[in-house]
């Protein structure tokens, strides 16, 4: 039997984010494992690295309704998207990606398996619709809890919608026909919203090894006038978005009460939370917080190294709808982290089982930053390696991506067989 997998999501290379590596890897395990793999995605809008664009230019087709690129030999369908500011061009941008991409899905011939993640959730229901219509089984990958995520994080407050999404989320997951989401927590939260509780799978996020490894610090390549060569300061590095997921205020207040100390602050990236740290890094004058504009995804294994601990500080807002992709990372390049996250939250639940992290659970910003200071005061070398290492042989064993994209694969094999 011919197998054909269609994997639809929002973001694809080259576009520069997570989902987008996620999704590479799983489109080439597929590719790699006899399917024929076809792409439908969005033109880059989220992170846009010129690198990526020439060695993966984008063709138009149609007059530029919609463009083609080839990854590795998997042709790849992006329907235009851009990053509007203003509210209403993005609600039009979004209907418009999801109605384009439903028809040029239509055309696609001989699909078997349809996979794609979540966010959005209503792209999740339109693959049930296209499933049906294509004759194929369908996949939907949970990344994050919606509508919860929105609920919580405080923008979505209309009722009417709250119950239009709810149903949309019931809808997806029942009609689906496999689920998987990528941690526990996630799974204990919405594993009751099935009816039929088999078909959710837990399959969770990975790390490529080839690429996220301990480097030594002699051999980094990095640009030395962001990031000098200090030795005499011990360095914490966040890097990812700068969001509302993130618990900036203990951050801030810990870069103040050990202001006078050899701790130096780096945060790399963007987001709509850069111009309040930028803000509050001049208000307070905190010569020992730096801020970096983005740095590609092929230097992330040298800046890991280059910082002596890694921090995460989840809002507790949102700290139990997302799983951050770069703990991973970190893990497998021997480092260790410092998280502020509450206990029942997938990443402190996470961690907790291992020796990897120093976790924060406290709730009051005073007490999380006295408990910060007082790790940092404390902490030695030999502690860090020992940690570092820990976290290392995690992934090694049960996260490369050699590993759990083969997972996809089984469970698409499944379903196949079962008919």
């Amino acid at each position: 039997m011919a197998k054909k997998i269609l994997l639809h999501s929002i973001a694809f290379s080259p576009d520069g984010v997570s989902t987008a590596y996620l999704y590479n890897d799983i489109a080439l395990k597929f590719k790699e494992s006899g399917y024929e793999v076809a792409i439908l995605t969005t033109t880059p809008h989220y992170n846009i690295l010129p690198e990526l664009l020439k060695t993966q230019p984008l063709k138009k087709r149609w007059a530029g309704i919609y463009y083609e690129s080839n990854y590795h030999g998997i042709k790849v369908k992006h329907v235009p998207q851009k990053k509007f500011k203003q509210s209403l061009f993005r609600i039009l941008g979004f209907v418009y990606w999801h109605i384009l991409s439903f028809l040029i899905g239509l055309f696609e011939k001989k699909v078997t398996i349809i996979l794609s993640p979540s966010p959005p959730l209503t792209l999740g229901f339109i693959n049930i619709i296209l499933g049906k219509l294509k004759r194929a089984k369908v996949i939907y990958n949970v990344q994050e809890i919606y509508p919860d995520f929105l609920i919580e994080q405080g923008g979505l407050t209309s009722r009417p919608i709250i119950s239009l999404l709810k149903w949309i989320e019931r809808f997806v997951y029942n009609k689906s026909d496999a689920v998987t989401t990528i941690d526990p927590v996630f799974y204990d939260t919405i594993v009751g919203r099935f009816k039929d509780k088999t078909k959710l799978h837990i399959i969770p996020n990975f790390v490529d090894t080839s690429l996220y490894k301990p480097i030594d610090r002699d051999n980094l390549s990095l640009d030395w006038q962001l990031f000098p060569l200090n030795p005499s300061t011990f360095k914490l590095m966040y890097a990812g978005n700068i969001g509302h997921a993130q618990d900036w205020g203990p951050l801030i207040k810990t870069a103040i009460e050990v202001r006078d100390l050899p701790f130096e602050f780096f945060i790399i990236g963007e987001g709509v939370m850069k111009n309040y740290i930028q803000n509050e890094i001049k208000n307070n004058n905190l010569q020992n917080v730096h801020l970096v504009q983005y740095q590609p995804r092929e230097q992330m294994p040298s800046l890991i190294a280059y910082a002596d601990l890694q921090f995460i500080f989840m809002s507790p807002e949102m700290e139990g709808h997302g799983f951050p992709s770069k703990v991973y990372t970190i893990m497998a390049c021997a480092k260790t982290l410092i998280v502020c996250s509450g206990k029942n939250s997938p990443i402190y639940r996470f961690l907790d089982k291992l020796d990897c992290a120093y976790l924060i659970a406290e709730m009051n910003t005073e007490e999380k930053v006295k408990k910060i200071v007082a790790i940092l005061k404390s902490i030695s070398e030999e502690t860090l390696r020992t940690k570092g290492k820990a976290g290392l042989d995690e992934i090694i064993a049960y996260y490369t991506n050699h590993a759990v994209t083969e997972q996809y694969v089984n469970l698409a094999n499944r379903l196949l067989a079962n008919g």
